[in-house]
């Protein structure tokens, strides 16, 4: 089994990224795992370049730090060349229809004008990720299952039509657990993205910037913590929250406090004390900056040769090399 999951620059690393992603890679990874950056995925939609080669170099940093080990780790740009060749072999597998379809192509381009094509075309880009390392197990949201779907779709057809290439891949969805949601607005889940980050932790956070996001956190008209979800959802935000730093259960938490600022502070202490050792370990690999390039050049180079036979092997079978 080998499992294989990215996350995007598009914004700073943020508190759920951390607790429903990152910090999983890094305790449950396995020898065979591998974790990357994907920046060409932030280029859908206008971007900043130097932006994003600042959030891409942070962002590598920042998984480091974690705890993953350096050598199942790379950024996506630096396979630009394989990952290319083997996007157009599978846009020549798949369908207008089949990357028409996708929910979030509908959605984001939804009354757009000047879509650009790669929102159409990013699902097969994802493929390409996927397929070139052989990745067997790709964990991911509910929102990306549909992506995984097409890659399993376009596994399966190049391999019947050409020859067996690429391992047939499966969508893992991640734990239930630390679905961290924003704190100004606990209707919608924390995103690195969203333009208003009043409400957003940062990894790279201060600490006392920490306190105050969590002391303006958006509660209810109760004035004891209690867990109810579905009534309460920001009261349930900071008991979840909480609970995952602790290592505890949301209802077990609210049973300890008996007042809104009690819990606030409680999990902004937890938070602060849970990012301390990555954002320390961050900020040294960010003032290194020739140990942060060795690594990701190591990290490319491995990435790269661990899917060489499969790319050259499918040139050749499309009649290509």
């Amino acid at each position: 089994m080998m499992r294989f999951s990215g996350i995007t620059p598009s914004g700073h690393t943020q508190l759920g990224n951390y607790l429903g992603a990152i910090s999983r890679w890094a305790a449950d990874g396995g020898a065979e795992d591998l974790y990357f950056v994907s920046d060409l995925h932030a280029m859908t939609t206008t971007h900043n370049p130097a932006g994003l080669r600042g959030r891409a170099t942070e962002m590598l940093a920042v998984l480091i730090a974690s705890g993953i080990p350096a050598e199942r780790v790379f950024v996506q740009s630096d396979l630009a060349r394989e990952l290319g060749a083997l996007t157009w072999i599978l846009e020549c597998t798949c369908s207008y229809g089949e990357a028409a379809r996708m929910i979030q192509f509908k959605e984001k381009a939804k009354g757009q004008a000047g879509v650009r094509l790669s929102l159409l075309t990013y699902p097969v880009l994802m493929a390409a990720d996927i397929l070139l390392q052989g990745a067997s197990d790709v964990p991911v949201g509910e929102d990306q299952r549909q992506h995984v779907e097409l890659a399993r779709a376009l596994a399966r057809r190049f391999n019947s039509t050409y020859g067996e290439v690429f391992t047939v891949p499966r969508a893992v969805l991640p734990h239930a657990g630390a679905r961290v949601r924003d704190l100004a607005d606990p209707t919608r889940k924390m995103s690195k993205s969203t333009r208003d980050s009043a409400g957003v932790v940062f990894v790279l956070d201060e600490p006392e910037l920490v306190r105050r996001k969590f002391r303006k956190a958006v509660t209810d008209g109760e004035s004891v913590p209690a867990y109810q979800p579905e009534e309460r959802p920001g009261v349930a935000n900071l008991l979840e929250i909480l609970a995952v730093c602790t290592g505890t259960t949301p209802p077990e938490v609210a049973g300890q406090y008996r007042s809104y600022g009690a819990l606030k502070d409680a999990a902004a202490d937890a938070v602060i004390e849970t990012l301390r050792p990555v954002r320390e370990r961050t900020l040294e690999l960010l003032d290194d900056q020739e140990e942060l390039t060795r690594i990701r050049k190591a990290g490319a180079a491995r990435a790269a040769e661990r899917g060489e036979h499969r790319l050259s092997s499918a040139l050749r079978l499309i009649g290509a090399g």
